[in-house]
Formats: structure tokens, sequence, C-alpha cells
């Protein structure tokens, strides 16, 4: 079942320059979306979108038209086939009454991301000291494992509707190495999926590494609003 839903009504994309890739002809990790730059820049930023469970690459990049113009924009596709059209970077299993999470195949996923930045930096002209990780559930699951774990390839990390997995937190780098990262977060008090609990966990703990993280509820369920979406531009246009 898929678990990302849209209660915020995005303009249509108009006038938006994307390209799907695939991994077998072009040698990329991960199928993906793009649009281009709306400014065109020699080295504009990066934008890398990752989707929720049970999703897809088209999901986020539904709204890619109205992030910023400056920003090269990318929504990537999780590995694992969960059904049509539905995808997920880790699988869980419920049988215990709690989830457990497929932890080799999240550390695969997370190695998949990593290797696709490096894949882009071939592709495109963007600025690599300038790479946000902006997920949506478990596509914000996944941009906390990267960016805590490789800060060198990260500048910040947009977390909708997350949580820092339990199995990040002995991996995550040093604090002089994090210190630069912006991190913004938003979840829905009314999340049903993943508690708002998950985002007080993540909070507390980033301030543990000496972060400083944007943080916002919302009266919201497992969703992105139109109040988060805004938030999320407004920071990224801070950047």
């Amino acid at each position: 079942m898929k678990l990302f839903t849209l209660t915020f009504l995005f303009v249509a994309i108009m006038n938006t320059t994307y390209s799907l890739a695939t991994s077998k002809n072009e040698e990329s990790p991960l199928y993906y979306l793009v649009r281009e730059p709306k400014i065109q820049t020699d080295h504009p930023p990066l934008i890398l979108l990752l989707h929720g469970v049970g999703s897809n690459e088209k999901d986020l990049f539904s709204f890619a038209s109205q992030l910023p113009d400056r920003f090269l924009v990318i929504s990537a596709r999780a590995p694992l086939s969960v059904g049509k059209d539905s995808y997920a970077w880790y699988q869980l299993d419920f049988a215990n009454g709690k989830p457990v999470i497929n932890h080799e195949q999240e550390e695969a996923s997370k190695t998949f991301i990593i290797q696709f930045i490096s894949y882009l930096k071939k592709i495109y002209s963007f600025d690599i000291q300038q790479v946000y990780l902006c997920g949506f559930s478990q596509g914000a699951i996944m941009s906390y494992a990267v960016g805590l774990t490789h800060p060198e390839l990260i500048q910040g990390i947009a977390a909708m509707s997350g949580r820092i997995l339990d199995e990040v937190k002995p991996l995550t780098a040093s604090n002089e190495k994090l210190k630069h990262l912006s991190i913004f977060i938003s979840h829905g008090t009314d999340d049903g999926v993943l508690t708002v609990q998950y985002a007080h966990e993540a909070a507390v703990f980033l301030k543990l590494l000496n972060l400083n993280p944007f943080y916002h509820e919302y009266p919201a369920g497992h969703t992105i609003t139109g109040q988060m979406f805004r938030d999320l531009v407004n920071w990224l246009n801070t950047k």
C-alpha cells in the first residue's frame, strides 16, 4: 500500500525540462527524473529527491517545478520493487509487532545513493559543495543515513516525516565533519505511520551532534501539506 499521499494540490508541471534515465543504458545506479535549473548558472546547487516506500520517482517530482529556480532537481527511484510502480529503499518485517528494517538492504541503498551522486557528477555540472538531500518518510530516513555518515558529500538534509535509524547512529561522522550540515525537519503531529516522537528524537540526537535543525510540527498526518512545502522552499531559498 502506498504510504505517500499529498493533501496539497501542487500546480501542474509546466515548461519543465525532464528526462528518464535507464540504469542499464546510461550506467546510472538508479532510475531518475531531472528538472534543469530555470536560472542558468555554470554550477547550480543540486536537490536530490528521495521518495517513500511504495512510491516512485514521480511522486516528489510532482512539485519539482515549484522548487527554487536556481536548483538542479533530480528525483531518484528506490532500487527495490514492491509492486507495480512501487519501490522501496529497504523492506520492513512486522512479524514481532514492530517494524524491523532489512539492514542489508538499507546499507545497499545507501551505497546506491552515494554511487548515484558520483554518477551525477559526471553528467551534470552542479556545485558539488551544494548538494541537498530531500526525502519523505523512508526517503527522509535514507537522507539522514547518507548525510550523517558521509557529510563530505552533502550540504543539507530536508527530512519530511522521517526518522534517524538506530542502526545509523553509531556510524555517524564526527562533529567536526558534520558541522557544516544544514537540516530541515517537518512532521505531522497526527502522523500514524511514523509518529511525531521520531522527529523529537531526531532533533535531540542532532543537537547532541552540535547541529541546530530547522524544526517544525504541523497539524497533519503522514503527508506533505502546503505549509510544509512552503517552509521547505523558504529554507532552500536561504541556501
